[in-house]
């Protein structure tokens, strides 16, 4: 087996799309919207989430954008967090999409690219087998997660934006990572990719870690933005989530980053959870010599090795 066919590092052939397939109507049109990528399982950082959406006007509605699911392996938080995020619209990320899955051996489905070392590329793999054998004991919500969508299109104004897990082409994409977009030869790339899918934004995550990008355009610019994480610190020596904010107003909540772009207000909101209650929680789940500890113990204690910058 050829590296990138492993499990964790292949992406499976149903994950793809073409960029086109954004050229139709709004299923979702909002005055202010949520969207919150990469929860990760973490029961602190919703109840944090829907308190903060909670404090808007009554106009905001709310996106999770895939990979809510991940350290929740014990039964109760399993349930909780399906049963609240089911409640709102909803994609399926990479994490979603293999628990729902009969197929065990695909591992992950994170589509790792090169530069992520293969230690990580198993244990998550491993955290996923783990996943797995909770969501058993859930069949009714492994099949609503099978029928979540990889994408949507929403209308904030009178702008058109993608609403997608990893990139304009896959659901496990990493052509929106800050790694990518910090290549400014991909940049012809991603002027296709809004052409072909008439929008003027993506909104994504999946990656792990915050970026907005602005794309040159024959008519202006659009705009990339990816929150990293809403259930984990993504800028080293922090201890909060980000969820991304897009609106025709302005917030009245504490930001992390902050621009306007196409007559709209885009925030990356700090989701300002109790690391305390969460941290019990994580370690009762995973020991230190669990993949989860190992992977991510650092990174939810000390945040990653990232300081920025974020726009690009």
């Amino acid at each position: 087996m050829k590296p990138h066919e492993r499990p964790g590092r292949s992406c499976p052939l149903h994950y793809r799309y073409a960029p086109s397939v954004f050229r139709r109507p709004a299923e979702l049109r909002a005055d202010a919207l949520y969207i919150a990528g990469g929860l990760y399982g973490n029961t602190e950082a919703l109840k944090r989430l829907m308190q903060m959406v909670a404090l808007e006007d009554g106009s905001a509605q709310l996106v999770f954008n895939g990979d809510f699911n991940w350290f929740n392996s014990d039964p109760e938080s399993f349930a909780h967090i399906n049963e609240v995020v089911l409640q709102h619209a909803a994609l399926r990320g990479n994490v979603e999409t293999e628990l729902a899955s009969d197929d065990d051996a695909r591992g992950c489905g994170c589509s790792y690219p090169e530069w992520v070392s293969e230690e990580v590329v198993e244990r998550s793999n491993q955290i996923m087998g783990i996943l797995q054998r909770t969501a058993h004991e859930f069949p009714e919500v492994r099949q609503r997660l099978k029928r979540l969508p990889m994408h949507l299109v929403a209308e904030v104004g009178n702008v058109r934006a993608a609403v997608v897990h990893g990139d304009a082409a896959s659901l496990a994409g990493w052509s929106f990572s800050s790694e990518a977009l910090s290549q400014s030869d991909n940049d012809g790339r991603l002027e296709q990719w809004f052409d072909e899918a008439d929008v003027s934004l993506f909104a994504c995550t999946h990656t792990c870690l915050p970026v907005v990008k602005r794309v040159e355009r024959y008519d202006g610019y659009g705009v990339i933005v990816n929150n990293g994480s809403v259930g984990m610190p993504n800028l080293q020596g922090t201890r909060f989530g980000l969820v991304t904010r897009i609106a025709t107003y302005p917030t009245r909540q504490a930001a992390g980053f902050s621009m306007r772009a196409q007559g709209l207000y885009i925030d990356l909101l700090k989701v300002e959870y109790n690391q305390k209650r969460w941290l019990k929680t994580f370690q009762e789940n995973w020991s230190s010599d669990s993949p989860a500890y190992l992977s991510y113990f650092t990174r939810i204690t000390e945040g990653p090795a990232f300081s920025g910058p974020i726009s690009l």
